[in-house]
Parts: structure tokens; sequence; C-alpha cells
């Protein structure tokens, strides 16, 4: 196991699962790196802000002089890069924000990276490892049938899918270029605790407790692969540390639901654990106005990381859900802050209903 971790975005949704189980499961030294937008937050740190393995540095992965000083001074085993912009909304309405993080930012990053991984030397050298997070919808939509592998054609749909095909493709040429021992993992949709209430799932789980509208994108038929957080934390780490430079992974949960499925199981689920006066959460349903270019059918082929390092998805969708629900009953005083800043208004419509509600991803 590699001993000391930077991580990049490392505040964020799954920055933060990893750092926490680095801390928690190894005997890693952890740096996170983080400029703290709107969707990175101190307070999914909380656990282990006390930890003296642990220290935190708030700055831009665009920041050059910041990041090369950085890496001189912690020498990373280690750069797990999960900075970046994430919610597909969020780009149709301010593409150039992604290009300016996921694609110039990644560019900075890798400069520097390279530039101090070729300052070492001997066994220092030999075990440095940059490792990329990007995101299956890179690959584009599929049809009913089939899945993406790691060998499938980028077809990138939206600014966000776009940005980070392109920071995917600057890793390869690095590594290619460079020689910088680089390895890119794609992973599917995540769910689990410390997830932005933008997202699908979170936000459903919200507003089902508010009573209010649960939004669902045009017949709610769209198909997702849904990963729990920590399954892909537990991933990431066992890639870092033990998969091949140059190789590329897909993580997937191998569970396909359709949209309209998962608002219905979190309603059934709220209904149990939280039963309510006003009937059923299912009635809060509403079809809005699709999303544009809202690709149909995503789903992961995880056999290679299954087979060449052995991990699968430990936890069925059901219940990760009902830990994700029993997570956000218990834990207002994260959420309730983040409700204030965003308060469920639809991103991304282009004119398409804008004030209809909204779903995520």
């Amino acid at each position: 196991m590699a001993k000391r971790f930077l991580v990049t975005g490392g505040a964020g949704f799954i920055g933060s699962a990893v750092v926490r189980l680095l801390l928690s499961d190894t005997d890693a030294d952890v740096v996170v790196l983080d400029k703290l937008t709107y969707a990175g937050t101190l307070s999914s740190l909380a656990s282990v802000r006390s930890n003296p393995r642990f220290r935190f540095i708030r700055a831009d992965i665009g920041d050059a002089p910041r990041v090369g000083a950085l890496l001189a001074d912690f020498r990373p085993d280690i750069v797990l890069n999960l900075a970046a912009e994430t919610h597909v909304d969020r780009s149709i309405d301010g593409p150039m924000d992604f290009v300016t993080t996921n694609v110039v930012g990644t560019v900075a990053l890798l400069q520097e990276v390279s530039r101090h991984w070729q300052t070492l030397a001997g066994d220092e050298r030999d075990r440095f490892r940059f490792h990329h997070v990007s995101t299956d919808e890179v690959y584009g939509t599929l049809g009913s049938e089939g899945q993406f592998t790691e060998e499938t054609a980028y077809r990138p749909n939206s600014p966000y899918s776009a940005s980070k095909a392109a920071s995917d493709h600057f890793v390869r040429a690095w590594r290619e270029t460079y020689g910088l021992p680089a390895i890119v993992t794609n992973c599917s949709n995540n769910y689990g605790p410390f997830q932005f209430p933008e997202k699908l799932i979170p936000l459903m789980i919200l507003n089902g407790l508010d009573g209010q509208p649960l939004p669902v994108y045009g017949t709610g038929d769209n198909v997702r692969d849904w990963l729990f957080v920590e399954d892909h934390a537990r991933a990431l780490v066992l890639v870092a540390t033990e998969g091949r430079p140059g190789d590329v992974y897909n993580i997937g949960g191998r569970t396909e639901v359709r949209n309209i499925e998962v608002v219905r199981t979190i309603c059934a689920l709220l209904d149990e654990m939280v039963p309510g006066e006003a009937g059923p959460r299912s009635d809060l349903i509403r079809f809005v106005p699709d999303r544009p270019g809202h690709d149909l059918r995503y789903a992961i082929d995880a056999s290679r990381i299954d087979r060449d390092l052995n991990w699968s998805p430990s936890e069925s969708f059901e219940g990760g859900l009902r830990k994700t629900i029993r997570w956000y009953l218990d834990n207002q005083a994260w959420w309730e802050p983040l409700r204030r800043v965003y308060r469920g208004e639809r991103l991304g419509a282009v004119g398409a209903g804008a004030a209809a509600g909204r779903e995520a991803r």
C-alpha cells in the first residue's frame, strides 16, 4: 500500500468517501486539495479533520505554482484526481466552467505532476501513479442492449461528458508522450451519503421528506447503472495501488434501473421509514420536459477490474438506498445548509420548461 496520497477534489462526494476510507482502513498519509466550490464542503471531512495523517489545502488544480510546491513538499506516491465539475444540467447552462476545470485544470495538473515525476528516482519513481477518475458518460448512450467496455469509442453528448472525455484524452497523451504512469477509471452513476442534493437520489429523498414534487424527466425510462459510493471508493483505492499503469478500468454497480423505478423505490422506502400523513410519496411524482440530449441508457462491463483486481460491488441497490435514506434522515445538519444554497430549481432546461421542476443525471 502506498503511504502518501494526494487527493484532488477530496472534499466532494466521491473524493471524501475515498479520503474517509484511506484514513479508516489504511495507514496512508492523505493531503486533500480542493477549491471548495458549491459541491465541495469540509463538513464531508469532519470525521477525519483531527486525524494526524490528514491535511487539507484549499487550492485549484489549475494553480500551477501551488500544486508544484505541494508536490515537492508532500512527495505523494499517488495523485488521485477527483477534481471536476460534474453536474450535466449545470454544464448545459455554463459549459465554460466545465472546460476550465475539467480540461484546462486537468492539463495544468498533468504538467505539474509530470514535472514532479521526472525529478524522482529509484523506488520512489517506480511506485508513483497518477490516477484520473472519469465517468461512463464519455461513451455516450446505449440502446436497449450492450454494455460499455474499456474499448468502447468515446461519443460524449453533453458539455459535461465532452469535458471529461477531453480530460481522459489528455491523460492518455501524457502517458504516451511523456511516459507518465497514469491510470484512468470510468464509473457508473454513484449514490450514497454526502451527495450534493442537485443529484437525482438525494433530491428525491429531500423533496419527499418535505412533501415537495418529485420531478422526473420525460417518461422516466432512462436507465442508469447505480454504484454505491463506498463500493466505488474501495475500487479507486484498489486501482490506485494495484492497477497497471496505462490501463483503463470501468467500474460499475451491475444494477441497471430506470429512473422512474429509482424514484418509486425511494418513495416506498420513505413511506416505510418515515410514514407521512399526506398519502404515499409516489403521489408527488411529476413528469417534466426532458433534458436536452438526454442519454437513454448507461451500462458498465466491469469484468476487467473483477478479473484483474478481484473487485466487485458488495452493496445491493435497495440496501444501498436504504442506507442512503437513513443517512440523510440522521444528518440533517449536513444537508440543511446546502438546501439553502440550492433550493431544487431546475437547471439546464434550455427553454424546455425551466419552471416545471427538475431531476438529475
